[in-house]
């Protein structure tokens, strides 16, 4: 028998989403292009979904939005929490309607393996472990950027970015035996420096996430 020229499987991708706020364009779209001055790679052709909860009662230019977003190199691949009024505009524009996180049944994540780096990453450097956690033994400099999709342990300072949890584990962390970042992120949520060093500053430390928030604590040296 010939093999079908088509087939449709289940699985699991993890998706950013992206809260909108307010109905003001203009104002989204002034935090957006800040927030994008500050990490460009980390959203650069990221899919996102939108999530439209806190503007449901609100009248908005869903076109608008999409264009907005569509012009800064994001790709709309959904929306969820909407009002009647935004899903319809959403299917006329071939985007799809998802459950929230709430309703959706979770993901079950893959064994991870571990990318171990015994050198400094320097700037302009970037290191990624996909489905894996990533051990750095030294510092990571300003400029230079860490990614993994499970835990990322640093034995050295970490002045550039960190992101754990890039495909959308939760339960990931941040250790570095300096924290010094220019950002650090968790499963999509992120702090940059100044909100850092609110909590910690060249200490050594962990940042995880609580709930849906970013949190930091200081490790014994």
């Amino acid at each position: 028998m010939a093999k079908q020229s088509l087939e449709l499987k289940a699985t699991s991708f993890t998706l950013s989403v992206l809260h909108i706020n307010h109905h003001d364009l203009d104002l989204v779209a002034a935090e957006l292009d800040n927030k994008l001055a500050q990490a460009p790679q980390f959203f650069l052709g990221a899919p996102l979904v939108l999530n439209l909860s806190a503007i449901q009662h609100e009248q908005i230019d869903f076109y608008a939005l999409k264009q907005l977003l569509t012009d800064r190199n994001l790709i709309i691949v959904g929306i969820t929490d909407a009002n009647k009024e935004q899903i319809e505009q959403a299917k006329e524009m071939a985007i799809a309607v998802v459950k929230s996180g709430k309703q959706a049944p979770k993901a079950e994540l893959p064994k991870r393996a571990t990318k171990i780096v015994k050198q400094n990453v320097r700037s302009g450097q970037q290191i990624y472990a996909q489905n894996a956690d990533l051990i750095i033994f030294g510092a990571v400099g300003n400029g230079a950027e860490v990614i993994a999709d499970g835990s990322i342990h640093i034995y050295g300072a970490l002045r550039g970015k960190a992101m754990a949890g890039a495909a959308g584990d939760n339960q990931s962390v941040i250790i570095a035996n300096s924290l010094e970042a220019e950002l650090v992120s968790i499963a999509g949520q992120y702090w940059l420096t100044e909100h850092l060093q609110q909590y910690v500053l060249n200490q050594r430390g962990c940042v995880r996430l609580d709930g849906e928030s970013l949190t930091v604590e200081s490790l014994p040296q």
